[in-house]
């Protein structure tokens, strides 16, 4: 293995030509095959594993581009600034102003949410209303909790009023779609 000063370079150079790599290339990178000894010399340095993928890739503090909630995407690969996937949930429930919906979540973050929405819960880290049909994930904070609760509402309240009209093209799909099942196998459509 390098000395810490030749390792540090190394790394470097390795996040200036792939901004996302994996513990083998680390290893690569190091001429090593300990896992502690390539950490050590990771934490030399600024890093952050990914929340997706169980957390085995890595990339530089400065070298995301993190978006307005926190977040950023390389390829199909998430970093977050807040560290893990459960974290990452933590924050965006605790700071959406209507709460989180766990499709609104998985939308985000881009993973699976079902498992660490059900530990922050029993944990008491977020809480979990019903309104509608639906669990709305909020803060465990009950004023906070309310606020979001009211937005919430007000927003489902909105978005019934306001819904949009099909366009004639999504209507016609439709019927197309409705006249063709009801056909019987073999029996073609007449238009």
């Amino acid at each position: 293995m390098f000395s810490k000063e030749v390792s540090v370079k190394a790394l470097e150079k390795l996040f200036r030509r792939r901004p996302v790599v994996e513990l083998d290339a680390l290893y690569h990178t190091l001429k090593t095959r300990s896992r502690m000894s390539a950490f050590r010399r990771l934490r030399q340095l600024d890093y952050l594993s990914s929340y997706t993928h169980a957390g085995r890739y890595y990339t530089l503090v400065e070298i995301p581009r993190f978006d307005e909630k926190g977040l950023w995407l390389y390829r199909d690969i998430g970093f977050s600034r807040k560290g893990t996937l459960k974290n990452t949930v933590a924050h965006l429930v605790e700071s959406g102003d209507a709460g989180q919906t766990h499709r609104e979540l998985e939308r985000l973050v881009r993973v699976r949410v079902h498992n660490t929405l059900l530990s922050l819960v029993q944990e008491q880290r977020i809480d979990r209303q019903r309104i509608e049909k639906m669990y709305l994930y909020v803060s465990i904070e009950p004023e906070r909790a309310a606020h979001q609760l009211t937005a919430r509402r007000e927003l489902l309240a909105s978005t019934e009023k306001t819904a949009l009209p099909l366009t004639p093209s999504t209507i016609i799909e439709v019927l197309v779609e409705v006249i063709q099942r009801k056909q019987p196998k073999g029996t073609p459509a007449e238009v």
